[in-house]
């Protein structure tokens, strides 16, 4: 439908043009002056001239599309601040910004994506936010004044984790390429206004102010179709976001607080933003106000949408306006009372390096997780930010903290290589970074492996704040710690491969992946390669090794219709398995479903997930764009139970392979 509705559109602008450009012609043509003596028949049909028309629009949807696709590339943070917004500090020591950045760690902690930069919108008192991005590693959320200001932490985070179904259900990329798309249409009407601007000539005979009056208004069917097609994409979304929020926090009061105070707030949900019509399809609730027939809402009603959370709405609004006046007045709570009441345990063994044998999820529910967090994902990933010591979590927050951060992660806990690496490390950095390095060391070492992922993911807002130069030092010293050894272990290879993926794209600009692999049989070697590595790793005998790689390759082989064959350890080293996860990367979903399914019944062949096994799954799911929230047992009785538990993990060689 939305493709018909494109063509329908691009169809009706050409037409339209076309009998623009005659009327003008006709008007003000030479060869179309009356002449009582000899009078010119006015042609209403000039193929000649309406293949023009049709050229030069199509030129025009498909160069301002292009334009605005390009622009679009560098990711998120350009609809951010296109819409008047700001990055908040990882550091901001403001109350309100450091709730929000709390709500937004924890709910990328819980869902296996890299914690992504948060935008203020200070102007808009409104109550919206919107996620924007091409992947989980270019992907902001931002918010507005209002919203963080006049929602408590249960609504701001019912709103925050309405826009983390739209980055886990693929809605965010969807909606930032439409933006390009409807910009082509919207064209004709911005070519209109630049045309009016001309003056005419001193005979009169300048005909482009009155071209521009005609496309200007001709426009207006660009712009039809353009907010017909933002609306429905943007409606049959709602629900499922909704929907994935309530399943995230198993709170439906919280998201339908916030929007019972939209309706209670004057400004309610609008945005001032002169571009917030290009982005209106993205909003949490409608940012333009209500529609002729509500034809172009974004959005369904407000009372629609409360009443699927809360089936005892009566349609009265809180009087959001009061609260709004007094806002300044408002303590700011650390935590909800509804977060406080189920505060999770104490992970076990995060201070320590060492863990015991303890049960995992079983390898489908292990699967079926992806994507698709839970309330105790949640619990565990609040509970887990804060038990990190708070001298690392300040640290993270700044580029140089967090740099060290990764530094101390790669470092050796074997003396002699330690103080290998520390002397080339002096030389690729500077002596102020390996002093802090020096100082956090004995704090990152005493991580637990399962906490580093996360770890790292709270690094991520902090290391983007480092400059080009001090990137490409940085990325210089990663590699010099990695190659120290001359040999690059998984946990190093890992390390390396989820920082710099999330981090290239802001500093070499976002690259929308291209699909390539639509069928499984041409990347069945490179199955082979990944499924033999998990099997090596997680197995001790030839016969365990062959019988775990023997359960994840035959559901793929399955699917493929074809055998796939136990590849020689010596040939499936890290430069294979990287080589194959980018081939893999570019591959439709379904592979991609089918490949992580194979690769839970591997790592869970003899019973036991050991830790590193746990870590590297969720590593070669976010290389494969595929977020895997953390492994964590019962975690889908998130509803039932009280507490969240630890991950479950038999930990032998937990910190190195």
């Amino acid at each position: 439908m939305l493709v018909v509705y494109f063509t329908l559109g691009v169809a009706l602008l050409t037409v339209a043009v076309y009998f623009a450009v005659l009327l003008v012609l006709g008007v003000t043509g030479h060869h179309h002056r009356w002449d009582f003596n000899n009078p010119v028949a006015f042609e209403l049909w000039q193929p000649r001239l309406f293949a023009g028309v049709l050229v030069c629009t199509l030129a025009v949807v498909g160069i301002g599309s292009l334009f605005k696709t390009i622009e679009l590339n560098q990711g998120g943070s350009v609809v951010a601040t296109s819409l008047g917004g700001r990055l908040v500090s990882p550091a901001t020591r403001d109350p309100d910004e450091r709730k929000l950045l709390n709500v937004v760690e924890e709910m990328a902690i819980a869902s296996g994506i890299p914690v992504p930069q948060v935008y203020l919108l200070p102007q808009e008192q409104g109550i919206n936010a919107f996620a924007a991005g091409h992947t989980t590693s270019d992907a902001v959320v931002a918010v507005t004044s209002g919203a963080m200001k006049l929602l408590t932490r249960d609504e701001l985070q019912g709103v925050l984790a309405h826009e983390f179904s739209h980055i886990l259900n693929g809605d965010m990329r969807l909606n930032i390429r439409l933006m390009g798309a409807v910009f082509g249409i919207l064209c004709v009407a911005v070519i209109g206004r630049i045309l009016l601007q001309t003056r005419f000539d001193r005979r009169g005979r300048n005909p482009l102010p009155v071209l521009g009056l005609a496309l200007a208004a001709i426009g207006s069917v660009g712009v039809f179709f353009g907010r017909l097609i933002q609306a429905a994409v943007s409606r049959q979304r709602e629900f499922l976001a909704d929907a994935s929020a309530v399943q995230f926090t198993r709170n439906p009061q919280g998201l339908a607080g916030a929007l019972k105070k939209i309706g209670g707030l004057s400004l309610g949900s609008t945005l001032k933003a002169p571009h917030a019509d290009a982005a209106s399809h993205m909003f949490f609730s409608n940012g333009l106000g209500s529609s002729f027939f509500h034809l172009f809402d974004t959005h369904p009603p407000l009372a629609e949408r409360i009443r699927a959370l809360d089936p005892q709405f009566d349609g009265n609004f809180p009087d959001t306006d009061v609260l709004s006046a007094r806002t300044g007045d408002l303590p700011i709570p650390a935590f909800s009372a509804s977060t406080a009441g189920f505060r999770a345990q104490r992970p076990s063994g995060l201070a320590s390096g060492g863990s015991a044998a303890r049960a995992m999820p079983a390898p489908a529910q292990a699967f079926f997780q992806t994507g698709t967090p839970t309330t105790s994902h949640l619990r565990y990933a609040e509970t887990l930010r804060n038990d990190i010591p708070e001298s690392l979590r300040n640290a993270s927050r700044e580029s140089l903290g967090a740099t060290t951060i990764v530094y101390g992660l790669l470092l050796s806990q074997e003396d002699v290589a330690r103080s290998k690496q520390l002397s080339e490390l002096a030389v690729a950095a500077s002596q102020s970074i390996c002093e802090e390095t020096a100082r956090l060391l004995p704090e990152i070492q005493s991580v637990a492996c399962h906490a580093k992922l996360p770890l790292l993911d709270l690094c991520l807002p902090g290391l983007r704040q480092m400059s080009a130069p001090q990137f490409q030092q940085f990325s210089r010293a990663v590699k010099v710690l990695v190659e120290s050894d001359g040999e690059i272990d998984l946990f190093e290879y890992m390390l390396q491969k989820f920082v710099m993926r999330h981090l290239q794209p802001h500093y070499t600009g976002a690259r929308k992946p291209v699909l390539q692999y639509y069928a499984l049989k041409p990347l069945l070697s490179d199955c082979a390669v990944l499924l033999s590595e998990l099997a090596y790793i997680g197995q001790r005998t030839p016969d365990e090794v062959q019988a775990a790689f023997e359960r994840g390759a035959g559901t793929l082989s399955a699917a493929a219709r074809a055998e796939i064959a136990l590849v020689p350890q010596n040939q499936c080293d890290l430069d294979q398995v990287d080589a194959a996860l980018n081939r893999l990367n570019v591959a439709v979903p379904q592979i991609k479903k089918n490949l992580l399914n194979a690769c839970a019944q591997t790592v869970a062949a003899d019973g036991i997930i050991q830790e590193m096994e746990a870590e590297l799954l969720r590593a070669i799911a976010d290389a494969l764009d595929c977020p895997l929230p953390p492994l964590i047992a019962n975690a889908d009785a998130g509803a039932e139970s009280s507490t969240a538990t630890a991950p479950e993990f038999s930990g032998s060689n937990a910190a190195q392979t």
